[in-house]
């Protein structure tokens, strides 16, 4: 831990002094410091990737018997093993709501050296009837209140950002959904958080141009996208959804892995192509890797990092 303190610290430095280079000195000795851990520091692990090793999200064929994993002791596991110190935290994994684990939490973060960037938030709530996006405005009060709960959540973990699913999203009228993410992003405004919505789930999944729509109309620098590179069913909707959702990703994007070649590259869709998508959209947020195939997901993990170091 001492080490990554050291590292964080020079790192710091660097920054710091870098206006008061004229000789060109200390840009000389910045780039001396290794490509990888410049690379790794634009990269975070979501939870869920490791979903089947956490209680609440075990699936009935979490596969052969491994070590359960706990929230507290995530950002330290992450840091330690993969020298990644951004992390995405999704809500079922959470062991508790009460402000006495929040801080617990918080305090791992701190001695992990890690920031929290943001939380998925996959809740009952957002999910039952139409959710945020439901016609009876009772459902979608009750959404917006349970979604602000867990902004509240991030706020106290210095979180940038929830990620919040539009629940049953009508592309024929988005006027329900319009009214929950502008009552969201009024909040996390107050708060300092951001609210983020993903390209997963009914119509977000084949016609990306509904969530650009939606950000649009809601006018607010505190709502915006996060693009998943896995989540379009075909290739065709990846190639004309992502650069259309980049260029409004605040905080992060999934840089989700989901099948690896015997030589570590990604055999379901073209990874290269997403990362130089971002690129070309200027994207200065965090790819945060979210492995979602079968087997192990510590490789798992592991795999999605060295695509992202190899095309980053």
């Amino acid at each position: 831990m001492q080490r990554r303190k050291f590292i964080a610290c020079l790192a710091g430095g660097l920054a710091a002094g870098s206006l008061a280079d004229p000789t060109g000195l200390l840009a000389a000795r910045t780039r001396r410091v290794s490509k990888p851990y410049y690379l790794l520091d634009r990269m975070g692990v979501s939870s869920q990737s490791f979903h089947n090793y956490f209680y609440s999200s075990q699936a009935e064929s979490g596969g052969e018997p491994h070590d359960m994993l706990a929230l507290l002791d995530f950002p330290e596991m992450i840091a330690d093993r993969y020298k990644i110190h951004h992390l995405e935290f999704s809500s079922p994994h959470f062991g508790s709501m009460d402000p006495t684990y929040i801080q617990a939490l918080r305090m791992q973060l701190i001695r992990a050296g890690s920031q929290l960037v943001n939380i998925a938030v996959d809740i009952a709530e957002l999910r039952r009837g139409g959710g945020l996006s439901d016609p009876d405005e009772a459902v979608r009060e009750r959404a917006v209140k349970a979604a602000m709960t867990w902004m509240d959540i991030a706020a106290r973990l210095r979180a940038r950002s929830i990620r919040c699913d539009p629940g049953r999203l009508n592309p024929q009228n988005l006027e329900p959904s319009i009214s929950s993410y502008q009552a969201l992003a009024a909040y996390g405004r107050r708060r300092g958080v951001r609210v983020l919505v993903e390209n997963h789930g009914g119509a977000c999944l084949g016609n990306p141009v509904v969530l650009v729509d939606l950000i649009k109309r809601v006018k607010s620098r505190y709502f915006g996208a996060l693009p998943d590179f896995g989540n379009f069913l075909e290739q065709k909707t990846r190639a004309r959804g992502l650069p259309l959702l980049f260029p409004y990703a605040l905080t992060a994007c999934h840089a989700t892995g989901l099948d690896f070649d015997a030589q570590g590259s990604e055999t379901k869709f073209d990874f290269p192509a997403c990362v130089a998508i971002a690129k070309r959209a200027r994207f200065r947020g965090t790819y945060c890797v979210e492995y979602q195939g079968l087997g192990d997901p510590y490789q798992g993990v592991q795999n999605v990092v060295d695509e992202l170091v190899k095309n980053l």
